[in-house]
């Protein structure tokens, strides 16, 4: 698959993934991508972070290929059960927050924080660090057996964000055109 054959849909978490973020550069860099918006990128809130995926997934003309970063992570496996059966190619999932991580953080709903642990109904592959404050490698590959997803270790990257050095994050943007090809 190429990426003009997909809608790609960008999900980013806390804060909506800024202008330096690779999320935010690969959005502006791939014609047929697109943001999942949410109403507030501070306030996560399950039921709705979760509806505004699935509309933007049937609002789509492609098959749809998610990137989700962190507390997007989350909300795709929130929105996982209302997307069964809708036209996704796969999922490329990309520093997930540890629920240890998301009780942590101050106002977070427990809903949200609590992870759901069912295989994804799409293809996905889940990328993590070895040095991710936010999940350690244990919590990613359980994550990634939880929800039938390829692990991909990403090596020393920190969280995958700006705040670790990864702004254009070219490795990523390999692991995803190999991903993009294994979809056929």
């Amino acid at each position: 698959m190429r990426t003009s054959d997909a809608d790609i849909l960008i999900i980013p978490g806390l804060g909506g993934s800024g202008p330096g973020h690779w999320q935010t550069r690969w959005e502006a860099k791939l014609s047929t991508a697109r943001r999942v918006e949410q109403g507030d990128w501070n306030k996560p809130h399950r039921a709705e972070w979760a509806a505004n995926i699935v509309t933007a997934v049937k609002a789509s003309t492609r098959p749809v290929v998610l990137v989700a970063h962190s507390c997007g992570v989350s909300s795709v496996a929130h929105a996982a059960p209302e997307l069964a059966g809708l036209a996704i190619a796969g999922a490329f999932l990309v520093a997930p927050a540890s629920e240890r991580a998301l009780h942590a953080i101050p106002g977070m709903p427990a809903d949200f924080a609590h992870h759901v642990r069912h295989k994804l109904p799409f293809r996905a592959v889940l990328a993590s660090s070895t040095t991710d404050p936010y999940c350690t490698v244990d919590e990613a590959q359980e994550l990634a057996g939880a929800w039938g997803a390829e692990f991909s270790d990403a090596g020393d990257a920190g969280h995958i964000n700006v705040a670790s050095g990864h702004g254009p994050w070219p490795e990523g943007l390999m692991r995803f055109a190999g991903f993009l090809r294994s979809l056929g």
